[in-house]
């Protein structure tokens, strides 16, 4: 089956063409990074004006890339939640439209569906796994059975561990988005200068919250009687995601342990975190767990990803009706791939 995606959550308009699932033909992704950007985070209506500007374009890119044309395409899979709504009906409108003038199938894919699935586009991996769903906007740890199977087993109380780093970036005088500077910052810095909390890391339970470090780092910054810059800086950089991977990978491998599961997905917008894969790294030799982290394109907001599960719903005869609807909010675990087996409506 060749399936056209189309991913429009936030503030990147993907498309994508992946043949059965797996084989990633095309996978085009414009950015809104600059628009945004002088505005210190993502501005609903325009990344809503920006998406209208970009889907048709990204999507001539994607089948050109992949040799294909729309005649040739099976199925369309879209993310059709949770994210922002005016972004998300921007590419549910292109889908739908799409999907009725070549009479073929639709299908809505959950966008953190998408991230944790990403992997299986460039290996297979074995279920059950544990996934660790982290990125601007979520901090989840899900058990994966299956396509369609999903447990929450914790979830950020607060801030997601992404958000965190944009905020503790911004507080910094850094640009947005900042998750990328400060691990360039770590990286150069000594996370023992600065002692952070590490919350939530030993109560009962995998829930996270990261509200308290980022309130701890500009309490710190207040205290400063010298400029946030230079090795200070790198410093403060490098106690500050020191406190965020510590939580993150303990809490992970902590869970894997209590459920028995021997496989770690790591995906989201973070996973590309050099700090964060080195940990996962050095605790998947301790524990003896398999750790999976996406290629750098894949842990972005991308449409390749949706073809994962896309492709199956597709292939198990789920189909959309054109009154498939945009959530902002949409549990993960309440997607159930026994409703699409019982041709149960999607979304």
């Amino acid at each position: 089956m060749l399936v056209l995606a189309i991913e429009s959550s936030c503030d990147e308009t993907s498309a994508a063409v992946v043949r059965d699932g797996r084989r990633v033909l095309s996978n085009i992704i414009a950015s809104q990074v600059d628009v945004h950007a002088q505005y210190g985070g993502v501005v609903p209506e325009l990344a809503a004006r920006k998406h209208l500007e970009a889907c048709p374009v990204v999507i001539d890119q994607a089948l050109s890339q992949a040799g294909v044309s729309l005649e040739d395409i099976d199925g369309v899979a879209v993310t059709s939640g949770p994210g922002l709504i005016g972004a998300l009906l921007v590419g549910l409108s292109t889908a739908k439209a799409l999907a009725y003038s070549l009479d073929v199938p639709l299908v809505g894919v959950h966008h953190i569906e998408g991230h944790i699935l990403a992997p299986l586009l460039e290996q297979p991996i074995a279920f059950p796994y544990l996934a660790l769903a982290v990125s601007g906007g979520h901090t989840h740890l899900y058990q994966v059975d299956g396509i369609g199977q999903y447990t929450l087993l914790g979830r950020t109380l607060d801030d997601a561990a992404g958000e965190a780093f944009d905020k503790v970036a911004k507080m910094s005088g850094l640009s947005y988005p900042g998750g990328a500077l400060i691990d360039k910052l770590a990286q150069q810095g000594d996370a023992c200068r600065f002692e952070f909390p590490r919350p939530m890391l030993h109560r009962p339970g995998f829930d996270f919250s990261f509200s308290g470090i980022k309130t701890a780092v500009l309490t710190q910054i207040k205290k400063l009687d010298e400029p946030l810059e230079g090795q200070l800086l790198q410093d403060l950089a490098a106690g500050f995601q020191e406190a965020v991977v510590d939580v993150l990978s303990k809490k992970a491998f902590k869970a894997a342990k209590e459920y028995g599961l021997s496989r770690i997905v790591v995906a989201g917008g973070v996973a590309c975190n050099s700090g964060l894969r080195k940990r996962f790294g050095q605790m998947a030799e301790k524990n003896a767990v398999e750790v999976f982290f996406p290629a750098p394109l894949l842990c972005a907001d991308n449409a390749a990803m949706l073809a994962v599960a896309g492709d199956y719903y597709l292939s198990k005869g789920c189909r959309a009706d054109l009154d498939l609807n945009a959530r902002s909010n949409w549990p993960l675990e309440q997607v159930r791939v026994t409703e699409f087996l019982n041709g149960e409506k999607h979304g």
